[in-house]
């Protein structure tokens, strides 16, 4: 269980086969977005599905695929009519998305997201969207690869999706978001936009910071163009591996979640200050105890290796 967050009750027709959406539109039509669309269309969700991405090659490839019905360079083309629209954009492009797309939405439509930043799209969604219809969300899934040739129907089994609506939500409007999420295999959770950005701002967004800080040190630290990473083992490798993604991306997700990482941040430092003490003091027990904690903490998580090759996402 995610600390600060309450799983939501069982709903009667999450198993039924029967349509649950009339016309579904999802704006991104990258790994998240597109899977979204193929478990919809697997488990018989939607009567339509309409999809819209500014790469021509995406919308292409969405209908080839049998993702979407049809597909759209304008998210505004593709959300009118539609009673349940997905925003899977990258963080940074959420709220001006949400901009875009209010003045064309039907007046019951209820819009969600897949974003890791909660704050901010819960402040748009409450602005901007009438009725609380806004439901931001976060399915914690994902794959190495990115794209709609990545996308699975199964991607969404046994992973969580946290919902994050604010005291003005319509309760019915979260109710059709979990009961989607639900029906497509996740556990769904509920809690605040503050919580959420707090906890993942420590369990996801820190562990993407500390990665660049380090590799950033270790070129700095290279003399006379000696290139450390020939001496590099799997420690490291294994260690900075998130140090691959998308630069883009991490900038906006740091921006959007300032404030807790910059919290977190804080408190590394403190840790990093307290282990700088007792190195310098040569205080072995200390070390060996700060050690064992950490070692045990990191054992709850199991292997890392488990299930297929889904990893963890923002």
């Amino acid at each position: 269980m995610i600390p600060g967050a309450r799983p939501e009750p069982p709903d009667a027709n999450v198993s039924s086969p029967s349509p649950i959406v009339r016309r579904l539109a999802i704006v991104g039509l990258g790994l998240i977005g597109a899977s979204v669309g193929l478990a919809c269309r697997a488990h018989g969700l939607a009567e339509e599905i309409r999809g819209a991405d500014e790469v021509p090659d995406h919308c292409r490839h969405a209908i080839a695929l049998g993702v979407v019905d049809q597909a759209f360079a304008d998210a505004a083309a593709a959300v009118e009519g539609a009673d349940l629209i997905l925003l899977a954009v990258p963080v940074g492009a959420i709220v001006p998305t949400i901009a875009r797309i209010a003045p064309h939405l039907a007046p019951d439509a209820v819009v969600t997201d897949v974003g890791s930043v909660k704050g901010q799209v819960a402040a748009a969604m409450e602005r901007l969207l009438p009725g609380g219809n806004g439901v931001p969300g976060h399915p914690i899934t994902g794959r190495e690869k990115s794209g709609p040739h990545a996308a699975s129907a199964e991607l969404f089994v046994d992973s969580k999706c946290v919902l994050t609506p604010n005291a003005s939500t319509d309760p019915a409007a979260v109710l059709r978001v979990r009961t989607l999420w639900r029906a497509i295999g996740s556990e769904v959770l509920v809690m605040s936009p503050t919580r959420h950005d707090e906890i993942f701002a420590a369990v996801s967004h820190m562990p993407h910071v500390v990665a660049y800080a380090l590799m950033g040190a270790i070129l700095d630290l290279a003399e006379g163009g000696e290139d450390l990473r020939e001496f590099a083992a799997g420690g490291l490798k294994d260690f900075t591996r998130v140090a691959m993604s998308h630069p883009v991306m991490w900038r906006d997700i740091c921006l959007a979640n300032r404030q807790p990482i910059l919290k977190m941040i804080g408190q590394f430092q403190a840790a990093l200050d307290h282990l700088t003490v007792m190195i310098n003091a040569e205080d072995g027990e200390g070390l060996y105890r700060k050690f064992a904690r950490a070692k045990a903490c990191r054992e709850g998580f199991g292997s890392g290796n488990e299930g297929d090759n889904r990893k963890r996402t923002a």
